[in-house]
This record gives structure tokens, C-alpha cells and sequence, in this order.
């Protein structure tokens, strides 16, 4: 069965709106559905070239079609579902009765539905009894939610819808290449940069910092891992040239005094010698800030994903603060989520702390709000568990995880000190993974179980503005796979869970929308024909209300009103120097892939435009190491090695080597990144980290 059918792109939180139509069944091989941009608020009829392509992992040879099991001599080998899921049920039945129920894990990914994510967590608390499970989002989002939280009181990456940035006269861009990881979005910064106030913070000249050529902006780039000292740096100047709009902080912030003490030593050429941004540039700049209204303020990864990320996310919103930004008509500051639905993925109880609704699992009141729609006594749920560097590591101990679900997620792909959590992954008795495709974590797995792709099924996703949008089936899937709806309520009959575990995505968001009722991220007042009329839903959507497109206009989610400016400081542990004869290693995304790349490594034209890792580095710092460009170079620290071909660019600082982390095995960027982790968000290190860079002698194919 196939139909035309209104959805949205599988990837990033921009979540470009698409119509599949079907195609005849003699073209069908390739893609049983063609791909149409369709006019929505945030890409206006445009996709990337992942968005054009995405119908093609629809019908990819290496799709999964029937459930693996591994055999005693090592191999997988196709099985029925019934098998499948009865041996899967028998050993959690055997773990958790030898080990106890916290011996069980659930991993989880921000590409998940609404429902799905909503499910996974009822099913790892109810069915399994485990309270360890995490989430990718923890790799993502963590820094920037935590910041969110203490200051404002709540964690909504864009509290103001995206077209809000059209008529915006300065926007400050900090750690984002949006040009190349969601190319719609740049026909927001038109406005911008007409007005020559597009300023873009980043050690690489990436496509975004492009932009601002020609007179239509700023280009800033810091030294690697300094972030935290600039953010510092411009709020003692707003503060010190009488920047500060005083009646906005008097009115609707506590805290102001403890910033001014914090920043006082960060005058221009201090900042000047640790981040290497001239003192005047700093100026100019927080000027400009300064300089009237139509100004935001955006974080990505690159400032977030760090051991102080949650307090250089928390500097982002004390300068926004001191500026009277948030919350202000035409104005704000804002995170830019990164998965397909990060947003909604971290809402609804897939992360150890929390329960639908994003609310604290610790809170007696929430629990047994949430146990009442469950049907279950609060103390049946357990308490918090561990996130996931912490889970990952505690797999195969004797205390730890010894059986790990896996969904939506490319573990040894993406996590920190990937060698590590390869071991860690050895060490289980069980690894069950659910994929489209055996990806690198799928290859070790005992159990792989095929499930439906986005065009399969039907469901809800909240994009990057805190939109909640339906996602609509178009085809029937392959008889093979399943949807994960389905396996968790399979494998709930079979650990004789008596609660109830609905397969249809529909009955399970009515379940959501109850369970979030009151909580911080309400959906109560959504459902599937709001959705369905076209209305904009955006959270918190009180049952009874029209929504709440923009967030802080009259105040912000703490009981008092008020948000919270945070005093952090700079601490320099956090980003020791590279020792002579080693660089700074940056990581981060390519146009043509996506996250770990398991899906768009397998688009032709996506894998042939970039088929390989290539370490970006400038061209006097390779003359001074003897490397050539294309030549084979090893990046090796105490963690690991990466054997790729080099990319020599001015577009990249001398003292720092750019690996894009979309590849798997011997280039993995994450064989050397670090799992320290920020003491707030719990989330790893992965934009500083030191490595030594030398040419190879060429061998052979790169590995």
C-alpha cells in the first residue's frame, strides 16, 4: 500500500516539511516514493540534499528485512519474531532474576518519536524495573537543557518560533555551522545579514562564518575550547560600558551583582591573550549587541559540547540576560537542537532523571501524577538512574548493566573513548539492537531486530522551536520489520507486565498527552486532529489553550517569575594546552551526513560526495609536519588511532585538526575523544581534545 502523505525530513530538528508521493511499481526498487518540499514556516518549500534523498533509504539494498540472532559459532543468521523476541524475553527474565532489575539497560536516541520515546520509558521503568536507562540526546543537548533549566526554569531550545529571526538585525551564532547541518535555516539570516549584523563564533571558517563576507557580518575565531573566557569577556565590557539594560535586569532577574563580581577580571586584552579575538573586535561586538532591539542570541554543539559546556551555555544567557533579550518582542536567545526530535526525545522519559511531561522523577508529586495514568503504585517506578557515559561504563561489571536495548542509537560510532565502550559493549551478556541497517553497534549485537523507517509509520516529532508536527505513513513497510511500538509491547506480554502497552501510535500519544498533563512540557491540549488541521502546537499546550509560541514574555518558569543569572567562571583544567607537538582536535558534521552516518552512508550520492574521513588542517601546519594534501596521516593520543587522508584549508586554525564524526571503525573520530564529563550535564568532552598528527607512508587502501 502506498499513499501521498504530508510528513517530515527523518533528520535534523529543523524538520523540513516533505510530501511523499507514490511511484509506480516499475521505478519502486530504488524509492517507492518521491520526495516534494512543502511549504512550512521553517524551510519554506526547501530541503538539503539529505532531505531530497532520503526516500532511497526506503528501499536500500542493506536494509534489515527478518530479525538476526547470533549463533554459537559467532554468526548472525536470520530468524522468525517469535524466536527472536522469546530468547530476548527469556535472558532479561534470567538477568534481572540473577542480577537484579538495574542489571537490564535501555539506551535510546533522539530520533525517536514522541510515542516511541514515551513507550521506551515506560517500558525500561514497568516492564524491566530498571531505572538505567539514558539517551543519545545526552551526547547533544545535555549542557544546553541543564543551562536552560537553571536560568530560565525550563529547557526549550528555541523559545520563539524560527521565522521570528527574519526580521532580525543582529544574531549572534556561537558554535553552530547551520549552512551545512541545516541548510534551510540560512534563509532565516537574510535579514541579518543585509544589516551587516550576522556574527558567527567559531575556530573554523565553515560555511556559516562565510556568510558573513562581503560586509555582512562578523567572523570570530577562537582559539579551541575558549568560548567560556569570550562569553566572559563581552559581558565585563556590556557591563563596563553601561551596556546593561537595567530595568529589564531589576525586573526580571536575580543574581546581577554576582555576575559583575564574576566578570570583573575579564577585561578585553586578557580575553584578547586567551582567546586570541582582538580586544577591539570584543568591543565592537558587544557594542553591537547592545545597539538596539531585532538581536538574538544561538549556541550549537561546538560551545556545549565540553567539561564547562552547561557554564558556557550558562555565559550565553547571562550576556543575553544583561542585554534584556529573552522574552522580549523581536528579540531572545535561543539553543539549536540537533536531532530530529531532540526536543520531544528528552521530554517524555528516556533520560535516567526524568518522566513524561519533563518532569523530575525524584518529585513524589510527579510520580504519582504519572503512576495514576499508569495505573501503578509510585513505588513500583523506580528512582533515578545514570546517564550514559555512566551507563556505558558500568556495562559487563558486576554491579553494572549486564543486558543493553538499544534504540535508535550507533553506540560505537557515536560516544566518547569509542574503544572503551567497545569493550564495554564485549563484556555484556545480552546486546540487543534495534536498526534499519547493522550498523557498527548492530555487528556486535546479539539480537538485531529490523524496525520501520520514518515513511512506515505514523507518530509525532518536536522540532527545534518546541513545535509538535505528525509525522504520516505513506507505504506499508517490508513484511519483515516492525515498529518498535509493536516489539515493546511484544516483549512487555512476555515479562508478564500487566500494564498496558499500546500499539497504535495514536492511543499511545492520548496516554502522553495525559501523562504530561501539568508537567513543565504539557501536551495535554495536542492531539492528532489539531495536528491534522494544520494548527501550529507549540508546548507547553495546556489542555484548553491555544499554546505558547513564545516562551518569557511575561515571565520566566521559576516560581517566582524570575530567571536566574548564573555566576560561572573559567577554569583552566577544563582546556589544558596541547603539549608541544600535538593539536587541538575539533570534530563535528558534514553537509552529506548525518550523526553517526549509518543512514546517509548508504545514499550513493551522499556517500560518494564524502567517502571518507578527512582530517582538515592548515597548510603551514602540515609543511611543518611534511604532509601533503591527500597524503595518509595517523591521529593517534592515549585513546586511540585514526588512519584518514588529509585536507588541507586556510579555513581552519594552525594549531588545531578538524575530523568530521560521521564514520565508523578505524575512523571514528571518537577513538579520541574523551568520556570526562561536564559535572552538571554529564556530558563528554568532544570539541578539545589533544592529538599528535603524522604522515604515513602510503600502504594501501586507508582502513
Amino acid at each position: 500500500m502506498s499513499r501521498s502523505a504530508d510528513t517530515h525530513c527523518p533528520y535534523c530538528a529543523l524538520q523540513c516539511a516533505m510530501t511523499l508521493d507514490p511511484v509506480s511499481s516499475a521505478d519502486a526498487a530504488a524509492a517507492p516514493v518521491t520526495v516534494t518540499g512543502r511549504d512550512f514556516p521553517t524551510n519554506r518549500g526547501g530541503l538539503c540534499k539529505k532531505g531530497w534523498t532520503s526516500a532511497e533509504l526506503l528501499r536500500a539494498p542493506s536494509r534489515l528485512g527478518a530479525p538476526l540472532l547470533r549463533g554459537a559459532d559467532g554468526v548472525l543468521r536470520e530468524a522468525s519474531w517469535e524466536v527472536a523476541l522469546d530468547v530476548v524475553a527469556a535472558w532479561l527474565r534470567g538477568t534481572r532474576t540473577a542480577h537484579g532489575a538495574d542489571a537490564v539497560g535501555v539506551f535510546g536516541g533522539g530520533g525517536l518519536t514522541n510515542e516511541k520515546a514515551y513507550l521506551l520509558g515506560k517500558f525500561a521503568r514497568l516492564a524491566l524495573g530498571t531505572s538505567r536507562i539514558d539517551y543519545n540526546g545526552r551526547y547533544c543537548m545535555s549542557s544546553a537543557a541543564a543551562a536552560g533549566n537553571r536560568a530560565f526554569g525550563v529547557d526549550r531550545g528555541l523559545p520563539f518560533p524560527l521565522e521570528d529571526l527574519d526580521a532580525a538585525h543582529t544574531i549572534l551564532l556561537l558554535g553552530t555551522n547551520v549552512a551545512e547541518t541545516m541548510p534551510p535555516f540560512i534563509g532565516h539570516l537574510v535579514g541579518a545579514q543585509a544589516a551587516g549584523g550576522l556574527v558567527v563564533v567559531d575556530p573554523r571558517r565553515t560555511a556559516t562564518a562565510r556568510l558573513t563576507d562581503d560586509g555582512r557580518g562578523l567572523h570570530l575565531q577562537p582559539v579551541p575550547g575558549t568560548d567560556l573566557a569570550l562569553l566572559l569577556g563581552l559581558t565585563h565590557i556590556v557591563i563596563a560600558e553601561r551596556l546593561v539594560d537595567l530595568d529589564y535586569v531589576s525586573a526580571r532577574t536575580v543574581g546581577y551583582d554576582a555576575i559583575r563580581r564574576s566578570v570583573a577580571s575579564w577585561w578585553p586584552e586578557r580575553v584578547q591573550s586567551v582567546t586570541g579575538v582582538a580586544a577591539l573586535t570584543l568591543r565592537r561586538l558587544a557594542r553591537r549587541l547592545a545597539s538596539g532591539g531585532n538581536t538574538y542570541v544561538l549556541t550549537g554543539r561546538g560551545v556545549e559540547q565540553h567539561v564547562d559546556g552547561t557554564d558556557t551555555a550558562t555565559a550565553a544567557i547571562n550576556l543575553a540576560l544583561l542585554l534584556g533579550l529573552p522574552g522580549r518582542a523581536g528579540s531572545g536567545y535561543g539553543t539549536l537542537t540537533g536531532q530530529g526530535n531532540g526536543q520531544g526525545g528528552r521530554e517524555h522519559g528516556q533520560k535516567c532523571d526524568q518522566l513524561p511531561g519533563y518532569r523530575k522523577i525524584t518529585d513524589p508529586a510527579a510520580r504519582a501524577h504519572v503512576a495514576q495514568v499508569w495505573g501503578v503504585d509510585p513505588a513500583d517506578i523506580p528512582g533515578p538512574g545514570v546517564p550514559a557515559v555512566e551507563l556505558l561504563q558500568s556495562l559487563g561489571e558486576p554491579d553494572g548493566v549486564r543486558a543493553l536495548l538499544v534504540h535508535g542509537s550507533n553506540l560505537v560510532v557515536s560516544s566518547p573513548n569509542v574503544a572503551a565502550v567497545r569493550e564495554r559493549l564485549a563484556a555484556l551478556d545480552l546486546l540487543v539492537v534495534c536498526d534499519f541497517f547493522l550498523s557498527e553497534t548492530a555487528e556486535l549485537a546479539d539480537v538485531v531486530l529490523p524496525i520501520t523507517q520514518w515513511a512506515e509509520e505514523e507518530g509525532t516529532m518536536t522540532s527545534l522551536e518546541g513545535r509538535v508536527i505528525r509525522r504520516r505513513r505513506a507505504i506499508t513497510p517490508p513484511d519483515g520489520v516492525r515498529d518498535e511500538l509493536w516489539i515493546l509491547a511484544e516483549l512487555a506480554r512476555r515479562l508478564d507486565c500487566s500494564a498496558t502497552f499500546d500499539t497504535d501510535p495514536e492511543l499511545v500519544f492520548e496516554e502522553l498527552r495525559l501523562a504530561s498533563e501539568g508537567g513543565i512540557a504539557d501536551y495535554s491540549g495536542i492531539d492528532y486532529a489539531l495536528l491534522d488541521r494544520g494548527e501550529a502546537a507549540y508546548w507547553p499546550y495546556p489542555r484548553g489553550s491555544e499554546g505558547t509560541p513564545r516562551l518569557f514574555a511575561e515571565r520566566f518558569a521559576h516560581p517566582d517569575g524570575l530567571a536566574r543569572l548564573v555566576a560561572v567562571a573559567a577554569r583552566e583544567s577544563a582546556h589544558p594546552s596541547p603539549l608541544p607537538g600535538e593539536l587541538t582536535l575539533v570534530t563535528g558534521r558534514l553537509l552529506e551526513h548525518y550523526q553517526s552516518g549509518s543512514q546517509t552512508r548508504r545514499v550513493p550520492e551522499l556517500r560518494d560526495a564524502q567517502p571518507e574521513a578527512r582530517a582538515a588542517m592548515h597548510p603551514s601546519t602540515a609543511d611543518r609536519l611534511g604532509i601533503a594534501d591527500g597524503e595518509l596521516v595517523e591521529l593517534s593520543n592515549a585513546r586511540g588511532t585514526v588512519r584518514c587522508r588529509a585536507r588541507l584549508t586556510t579555513d581552519i586554525r594552525p594549531d588545531a585538526v578538524f575530523l568530521p564524526f560521521h564514520y565508523g571503525d578505524g575512523q571514528a573520530a571518537n577513538l579520541l575523544t574523551s568520556d570526562a564529563v561536564d559535572p552538571v550535564s554529564a556530558m563528554p568532552e568532544f570539541k578539545t581534545n589533544a592529538v599528535r598528527v603524522a604522515r604515513l607512508v602510503e600502504t594501501g587502501v586507508v582502513a
